[in-house]
């Protein structure tokens, strides 16, 4: 069932599944991709009540009149709480990839009387803005050229012109061991032609490096996590194994500070739920 949530900023959109009652789980799609990334986990979640939110500037969400489309991450972890607020939800079980696992992780830490459990792709997402500026080595600035390009007016409007190409560029890069179907992409594809979409996107890869400003209604929770808080509810790490954007590194942040375990998946890339599904919610039900 879909339902439409007004919140101060936005009119969510919001996927129910399972019973009323019980602990809820809230799942996080990442960019770009959408809410179809957890289609293949539900099953593995039957009995449970899930929610899979369409993140602002995705699929049926709409930001309200004179709201800035805001990509910034205080936007995410905002846009979350005031959900949970709107549904009265004292407390769930969050999990998220990529723009998704960062609106989780900025709950986690900053309100982990809301998150029971935490399943976090890439481990830490809070970003560091103060320290955006330091180049990391070659290799993995090569990674990062979709940001880059979109720093410029160019990338803006190759952005619009070109969102599927520009999308099924990222998922072939990000996840060189998925076989996804024409299906699966389309089916995601349809979200990306939101009026917000690309305003919002462009706006969260320049927010992320100091170049613009975020919303005013924001700062104070900007200020928060630029103090990179720990993340002390209990945690699960999955990282694909191939991702192309984010290599799963030696050691885990030193960020997660309560009871915490990776789980490196071989052959899964940048898209964990939806190139392996079984896994995903295995971690969920192991956190509750």
């Amino acid at each position: 069932m879909m339902r439409l949530v007004e919140t101060p900023q936005a009119i969510i959109a919001v996927e129910e599944h399972g019973p009323e009652d019980g602990l809820p789980i809230i799942l996080l799609h990442g960019f770009p991709y959408s809410a179809r990334g957890y289609d293949a986990v539900l099953p593995h979640l039957a009995g449970r009540r899930v929610l899979v939110p369409h993140l602002r500037g995705y699929g049926e969400t709409r930001l309200r009149s004179g709201v800035l489309r805001s990509g910034a991450q205080a936007a995410l972890g905002a846009d979350l709480l005031a959900l949970m607020d709107a549904l009265a939800i004292p407390q769930a079980l969050l999990a998220g990839y990529d723009w998704g696992g960062r609106a989780a992780c900025i709950i986690a830490a900053l309100h982990p009387s809301r998150c029971a459990g935490l399943v976090t792709c890439t481990g830490y997402n809070i970003q560091d803005i103060a320290r955006s500026g330091e180049p990391a080595l070659p290799d993995r600035e090569m990674r990062h050229w979709y940001q880059w390009y979109l720093h410029g007016e160019r990338g803006a409007l190759g952005l619009a012109r070109h969102r599927e190409e520009f999308a099924r560029l990222l998922w072939s890069m990000w996840s060189p061991d998925w076989r996804f179907s024409e299906a699966e992409f389309a089916a995601s594809a349809t979200h990306w032609h939101n009026a917000d979409y690309v305003e919002t996107v462009v706006h969260s890869y320049r927010h992320r490096y100091g170049l613009v400003p975020g919303d005013a209604v924001h700062y104070g929770m900007e200020a928060a996590l630029a103090a990179q808080p720990d993340i002390t509810v209990p945690s699960i790490d999955i990282h694909g194994g191939s991702d192309g954007v984010n290599p799963a590194p030696s050691e885990p942040s030193a960020r997660f500070t309560g009871r915490f375990e990776r789980r490196v998946l071989p052959g899964v890339g940048h898209n964990p739920p939806q190139e392996a599904p079984e896994a995903f919610a295995a971690a969920l039900l192991a956190l509750g």
